[in-house]
């Protein structure tokens, strides 16, 4: 099976890898000439641009920056369903927000092509090892056709329902975990503040009602849980900056949906201080450097 791949940033270079390991033939294509150099030596073929990535793949997987590089990739005269050969299944697996999804799918099967959001949880270190989860928006045949290549880049596949569900999905997950981990912060900062050691408190709350995968997975509190950013000065991991940007999709998503978000409002509000001190290229998780007051 050939596969063009679009966008080969921290994310989506190791996934092209991964599928060019999986024996799927790749060629790969970015705005960076370094990032193709380094698919290339992972395995890809060399793409000079978009069309002469795609023109004769019968999957396309793109992993862009925000909706708008998408709908420019797909839409332009240059793009994807303008050059795709027929038949050919298209993977969206950035992270947009919903109304650029759904259209791009639109867009796509106006001209015969199907077409699945699949954003992506895990980070760097899971696209590197292959072990993303995927949430994938599209109709039941997309999802069908589309697993068996997720699978090479991923451990747990998920059809989330209609064009769009899978960044549904994604925001309302990632705003889910922006909110835990401000509140794990504050519960390690007023333990400290009480005379209580980030160990013990971690200990006693990560076996009860407290526990979240904020604190047992990635805890915000140098010392419990060694891997960790919080073991080396916060440096990503998930950066704040990219967390600050689902926070924001999320926020605009429940504004046209008329779904009230006071918490997700709040956290955003406070990654935005992160952007504003210069910080946001920490890990998300140094949201604790801004509620101890150490930015």
């Amino acid at each position: 099976m050939k596969i063009g791949f679009i966008g080969l940033g921290n994310m989506g270079g190791p996934m092209a890898s991964n599928l060019a390991k999986a024996g799927f033939d790749v060629t790969a294509t970015d705005l960076s000439a370094d990032a193709v150099d380094r698919a290339v030596d992972a395995g890809c073929r060399r793409g000079e641009s978009v069309a002469a990535a795609v023109g004769d793949a019968d999957v396309v997987v793109s992993m862009l920056p925000a909706g708008a590089h998408v709908r420019s990739v797909y839409g332009d005269g240059y793009g994807v369903i303008a050059n795709a050969k027929e038949g050919a299944l298209f993977i969206d697996s950035s992270t947009i927000d919903v109304d650029s999804a759904r259209d791009v799918v639109a867009a796509a099967a106006e001209k015969g092509f199907v077409m699945v959001d699949a954003p992506v949880s895990g980070g760097v270190a899971a696209a590197s090892a292959g072990t993303l989860t995927f949430m994938v928006g599209g109709e039941a045949d997309a999802f069908a056709r589309a697993k068996p290549v997720l699978e090479k880049m991923g451990k747990n596949i998920f059809h989330a329902g209609g064009a769009g569900n899978g960044q549904a999905a994604k925001i309302a997950n990632n705003m889910l975990l922006g909110i835990t981990m401000i509140a794990t912060c504050e519960a390690f900062n007023l333990a400290e503040k009480l005379g209580l050691d980030a160990q013990t408190f971690f200990d006693i709350s990560s076996t009860a009602s407290g526990q979240s995968w904020s604190m047992t997975s990635y805890c915000p509190a140098p010392g419990p849980v060694p891997a960790a950013p919080s073991n080396r000065d916060y440096q990503p991991g998930f950066a704040a900056a990219m967390m600050l940007k689902d926070m924001r999709l999320a926020q605009g998503a429940a504004h046209k949906a008329k779904a009230a978000t006071p918490l997700g409002a709040q956290a955003e509000a406070l990654y935005a201080l992160m952007e504003s001190a210069g910080k946001d290229d920490l890990d998300f998780s140094g949201v604790m450097k801004l509620i101890r007051g150490d930015l």
